[in-house]
């Protein structure tokens, strides 16, 4: 996969995009349905069934840290390939599963796989990309994630209507043999590394971090935690306010809006820099969560949905882009690995303690609060940016001088 190419859609950014989205349309289809299966087929709590849901976060925000190592060590290619079939082969486990207990434990596998196989496709997917439209097409690749939002919950919620569990997992499983059969479509060329290099190497944070991308992997887990609010809440929010039979449109208009805006704000990131496209929309994401914290109608309700899609929904591939962008080619998977484990953290995070908020609060005020988190996001960003810029300002002056 080469960049010399213009070419954002060949067969290999188009084949990586497409496991991705399979991967992240069976995780948020399980997502919403395995809580559904806890109290009505296992005769769980409630409670049982959100442990469901943050057991398999969990597991895949611990290995983030190792997964980038290892896609150094073993290779992208051969990783990608054992990851999703490890995930295929997880998913198929759901038809066996008869108590809580195997159930979770099963949840914390899927997580580990899950975990490497979304930080090897998303390293993949930059290396397929020609690096004058890295934002470009990162925004075309993350548009999969979050269309598989709509998707996959969509797919469950329709599917369980109509047959049972053990029917909704096969389905899924048979998603998956088609995702492990896209990887071989993927052409990956392995950069040949000495084994010593690997055996005199000390083991340090570097083997598990790329601390060139963390200051920029923090501003993503802040915009995620403002954002778990909404995932997590959306649906009880929009009952709450008389609205809950629109709820279901909420990620139709996020999506929608999103893909108008994404293909032409991604090139302006690429032509025009970070600052011009990040920095609006935040601003845009902000205003997207305040009128929501005072929505009465349900007009106002999609015109919220419709800001955050443009806002939101732009700022994950634009941040993604910069965290690679800092670090260099070798270190791409450790730089993706950094990203991913801060931005899943920061969801996590902000569904628990934006979860506290609400029962202190009430709704409207948590989705101000996030809004006001989202604008100290913006100026945090606007200090690294402008650090950034005077740092290379200083490296090409000196740079420079050593030429003369």
């Amino acid at each position: 996969m080469t960049t010399s190419s213009q070419k954002i859609w060949t067969k290999d950014f188009f084949s990586i995009s497409f496991v991705h989205f399979i991967v992240f349309v069976i995780f948020y289809t399980l997502l919403t349905t395995l809580p559904l299966y806890v109290v009505n087929d296992l005769k769980g709590t409630e409670a049982q069934g959100g442990l469901i849901v943050t057991s398999m976060l969990l597991t895949a925000i611990l290995i983030r840290p190792f997964s980038g190592n290892l896609l150094e060590r073993a290779g992208k290619g051969k990783v990608l390939k054992i990851s999703v079939l490890l995930f295929t082969i997880t998913t198929f486990g759901y038809m066996w599963v008869e108590g809580f207990t195997a159930l979770i434990l099963l949840r914390f596998i899927h997580g580990l796989s899950f975990g490497i196989a979304t930080t090897a496709t998303a390293a993949i997917a930059a290396d397929a990309l020609p690096a004058e439209r890295r934002g470009e097409g990162l925004g075309y690749f993350t548009m999969a994630m979050n269309l598989a939002v709509v998707a996959g919950p969509f797919i469950g919620l329709t599917l369980i209507q109509f047959m049972s569990f053990y029917h909704l997992f096969i389905i899924l499983s048979i998603f998956m043999i088609i995702g492990v059969l896209c990887t071989f479509f993927v052409n990956v060329p392995e950069t040949e590394k000495p084994k010593e290099s690997f055996q005199k190497r000390k083991l340090s944070l570097d083997n598990f971090f790329e601390f060139r991308a963390m200051p920029i992997s923090l501003i993503s887990s802040l915009v995620a935690f403002a954002y778990a609010g909404i995932v997590s809440f959306i649906s009880v929010y929009a009952s709450n306010i008389g609205l809950g039979h629109m709820s279901s449109y909420f990620f139709l208009v996020f999506a929608v809006t999103m893909l108008a805006f994404r293909p032409f704000l991604g090139r302006l990131f690429d032509q025009r820099g970070p600052k011009i496209v990040i920095l609006p929309c935040l601003f845009i994401f902000s205003c997207g969560l305040i009128i929501l914290s005072i929505a009465e109608s349900g007009l106002l309700f999609l015109l919220a949905a419709a800001l955050i899609g443009v806002g939101y929904g732009t700022i994950l591939p634009c941040v993604l882009s910069l965290a690679v962008q800092y670090a260099p080619d070798s270190r791409n998977g450790h730089a993706t690995a950094t990203f991913f484990m801060l931005y899943d953290s920061g969801i996590a995070v902000g569904s628990y303690i934006l979860g506290i908020v609400v029962s202190i609060t009430g709704f409207s005020h948590m989705f101000g609060y996030s809004a006001i988190l989202v604008v100290i996001t913006a100026a945090g960003f606007y200090f690294l940016l402008n650090r950034s810029e005077a740092k290379e300002k200083v490296r090409l002056h000196y740079k420079k001088a050593d030429n003369r």
